[in-house]
């Protein structure tokens, strides 16, 4: 008698695996679905075009931001002020509810073994969801940057731009550097979607994790907003957000732009290789261990300060020591930026043409007296500017109160005489126009060395 082929044991067919492709589109799928999600991506598509339509229109500007007061008189100038805000704190804070809850969510619903049983690799899991975290941080950049855009040009239009050392910018080159501009905060961001994962997975359910980027970005915001030495300045990931000012000027000021592009992707690889390190050494089978604060300061915390110390030592080797101000920068940028607006003013005016050679411009600043020392931040600088209009005898002079931050930028408010810059309007004939001498941005090149 023959045995049945139903009636023989079958050995157990071994369970498919999973690549990483579908546990990058599961967690793709897993953050999309979620409803504050696409309140961001909603948020990020019709808010920065509502502000900057909406303030373009009106007379009152935020002229504490670089290009704020220049709203009204070109449409590119409203990304750029979109820009400023969400490097302070809105992109960080946008990584806390992408990957700062990205494995922290498997806590609080109990999901771990489902998912390991699926998965059955630690690392496919950690990769998936770090890929899909990356997807959706650099995907809100699309709606963001276009609806900045967007809001502005429709309302004011393309004009041209002046740089923060004075000189015009046309439209089609105005609209490459925004973009590059934009382009230009990616690495920071991703520096702080890194240390979200961190904090998510060292922290488990607790909120403490979730809000650890937006914590550290606040930290490093009051750090910044302090003269501190440029060396321990360039050494964060939070200095990086404002490194794109110097592509508005001639020549391009790339040092702190590159040196912010490296010191982001360093904390970018460290914080993701420490988040990688801690959820592999996990204990999924113990249901109440959901990371500890303990293990985060050990793996991840004193590493990170490690990496600032050591660039910041980097950096003062290297010969960049102090805050970086000092007198003679801010005479040299000061009287580049009068030169430019200078024949900015005369184009308007439809005074005889000159060029920047032909004013001679100079600077002479002092900050708070013979008894303060001339470096540093600060809004007692004083300066006069002298230059000389080809065919007239004698010179002009014009007196500007600096008010230098201790990133680099500073604004020069005109203080007289009244026909040149102490009016915020000139009288050309076509009717009052904005004085481009009146009120300006300049920028310091935090990292020039002076030569010797």
């Amino acid at each position: 008698m023959t045995t049945s082929t139903l009636d023989r044991p079958r050995s157990a067919a071994p369970p498919a695996r999973v690549g990483l492709s579908r546990v990058y589109r599961f967690e793709l799928v897993k953050l999309l679905a979620q409803w504050r999600l696409r309140a961001v991506f909603l948020a990020c598509l019709v808010v920065p075009g509502l502000y900057t339509a909406v303030l373009s229109s009106q007379t009152s500007l935020p002229a504490d931001s670089v290009y704020g007061r220049w709203m009204n008189q070109s449409g590119w100038a409203g990304s750029l002020v979109v820009l400023v805000f969400m490097g302070t704190l809105a992109l960080p804070l946008v990584t806390c509810v992408i990957s700062g809850d990205i494995f922290a969510v498997e806590d609080r619903l109990g999901t771990w073994r489902h998912l390991l049983v699926t998965v059955r690799s630690p690392r496919l899991i950690f990769a998936g969801k770090a890929l899909a975290a990356l997807t959706v941080t650099l995907a809100l950049f699309v709606p963001l940057v276009l609806s900045s855009l967007a809001g502005g040009l429709l309302v004011v239009g393309s004009s041209p731009l002046p740089g923060l050392d004075g000189h015009l910018i046309g439209s089609d080159e105005v609209a490459r550097l925004v973009v590059l501009s934009w382009v230009s905060v990616i690495p920071p961001t991703l520096a702080f979607s890194a240390i979200g994962l961190l904090g998510s997975v060292a922290f488990g359910r607790s909120p403490l994790g979730l809000l650890m980027p937006v914590a550290f970005a606040l930290v490093l915001e009051l750090v910044h907003m302090t003269p501190t030495p440029v060396a321990l300045r360039v050494a964060t990931p939070t200095s990086a957000f404002t490194t794109y000012r110097g592509l508005f000027t001639q020549p391009t000021q790339l040092g702190m732009l590159a040196i912010g592009l490296v010191v982001s992707v360093a904390w970018t690889v460290l914080a993701t290789s420490l988040a990688y390190r801690t959820f592999l050494r996990r204990d999924f089978t113990d249901l109440a261990n959901d990371g500890s604060a303990r293990r985060f300061a050990a793996t991840g915390l004193l590493p990170l300060l490690g990496l600032l110390a050591t660039a910041a030592v980097v950096a003062t080797v290297a010969g960049v020591k102090g805050t970086g101000i000092d007198r003679d920068k801010l005479e040299g940028s000061l009287a580049t930026s009068f030169s430019h607006l200078y024949v900015l003013q005369t184009s308007e005016l439809h005074r005889p043409p000159m060029t920047e050679e032909q004013l001679k411009a100079t600077a002479a600043c002092d900050k708070g007296g013979d008894r303060v020392e001339d470096t540093g931040p600060g809004s007692d600088w004083r300066c006069v500017v002298t230059w000389t209009v080809p065919g007239a005898r004698g010179v002009g002079n014009a007196i500007y109160q600096l008010d230098v931050q201790p990133d680099g930028r500073y604004v020069a408010d005109g203080d007289g005489p009244k026909e040149v810059n102490g009016y915020f309007l000139v009288r050309t004939q076509t009717g009052d126009a904005p004085n481009p001498l009146w009120q300006f941005d300049g920028l310091v090149d935090l990292v020039l060395q002076k030569d010797n």
